[in-house]
């Protein structure tokens, strides 16, 4: 519950916040009564596409201490917190890198590093990865999530979602308007309308659903790229594939921690539940193969 009221809240916010926006730029009137103002709609597609996007990516590192209960480990109180905390310090030291912010969280097994950018990141363990694992395997999952820090991978996907969200508000606008203005035809005021019809507003919610899923289809296929970027990082990191194998093979036999929605694609694991197109994350047979080639 704590989760579905935190998502509703932020995204809430969040379209405050870019309707706001919007209306300061003047681009949410496109429909005009000389037909539809592709300008203005293309300016508001990106302030929604990539404002979204953005400032999930800004908050994200809130967002996932409220939603997991991460707890940042300011001063380590176990020798646990003590060895996790010098290890990620060790990487990042490794990887040219400010030292992330360190936090454990409780729940089944599953890692994940998120922030804004470089200097401002979070890596996150559950306690469940802690307990089933050898320190050489967390190492090897510490070093996969500081690799995704290393190559901005947190940046890199939210411009592509950016990108994605764009086109999908954009295109499912122009094509209501058209099929709106096809089904108006025959009307005795057949000149562009300044407001949308019921044609517009069933085909604009048709045609989000339809290019939303097309366009997920792209993002996480960049989504499962990163992840064997990330797992080759972690070797370079450790110095050999082995330790990331191994980690892999004991992460094969556990059951993953699942995170919200919006964190699902950070995790060290993830996808399985839907077809491979629709993944978030490479699968464990792959990521090993990937490696040891």
């Amino acid at each position: 519950m704590k989760r579905i009221l935190l998502f509703i809240a932020t995204n809430l916010a969040i379209m405050v916040v870019l309707g706001g926006v919007t209306s300061l730029l003047g681009v949410n009137q496109y429909l005009t009564a000389q037909g539809l103002d592709m300008a203005s709609l293309l300016g508001l597609a990106g302030v929604m596409g990539f404002g979204g996007a953005f400032i999930s990516l800004w908050m994200s590192k809130t967002i996932a201490k409220w939603s997991t209960g991460a707890r940042v480990i300011e001063t380590p109180q176990t020798a646990d917190e003590v060895w996790l905390v010098n290890t990620v310090s060790k990487l990042a030291t490794t990887a040219d890198l400010p030292m992330p912010e360190v936090a454990i969280y409780e729940g089944e097994p599953n890692a994940f590093a998120t922030g804004a950018s470089k200097n401002s990141s979070l890596v996150a363990v559950s306690s469940g990865l802690m307990s089933a694992m050898k320190r050489e395997e967390v190492e090897a999952v510490l070093a996969h999530e500081v690799a995704h820090i290393k190559n901005g991978d947190m940046v890199t996907l939210t411009l592509i979602q950016g990108v994605v969200n764009t086109f999908v508000f954009f295109l499912a606008r122009v094509v209501g308007y058209f099929i709106d203005q096809f089904m108006r035809k025959n009307d005795e005021d057949s000149e562009p309308q300044s407001h949308a019809g019921a044609g517009y507003m069933i085909t604009v919610f048709l045609c989000e659903i339809v290019f939303g899923i097309l366009a997920s289809a792209i993002v996480m296929y960049f989504s499962r790229y990163r992840e064997f970027r990330a797992d080759d990082g972690a070797s370079k990191l450790l110095g050999s594939p082995d330790p990331m194998v191994a980690a892999l093979q004991r992460l094969a036999s556990l059951k993953a921690g699942e995170l919200p929605q919006s964190m699902a694609a950070s995790g060290i694991m993830g996808g399985g539940k839907l077809m491979a197109l629709f993944s978030s994350h490479p699968s464990i047979e792959e990521r090993i193969s990937a490696l040891r080639s």
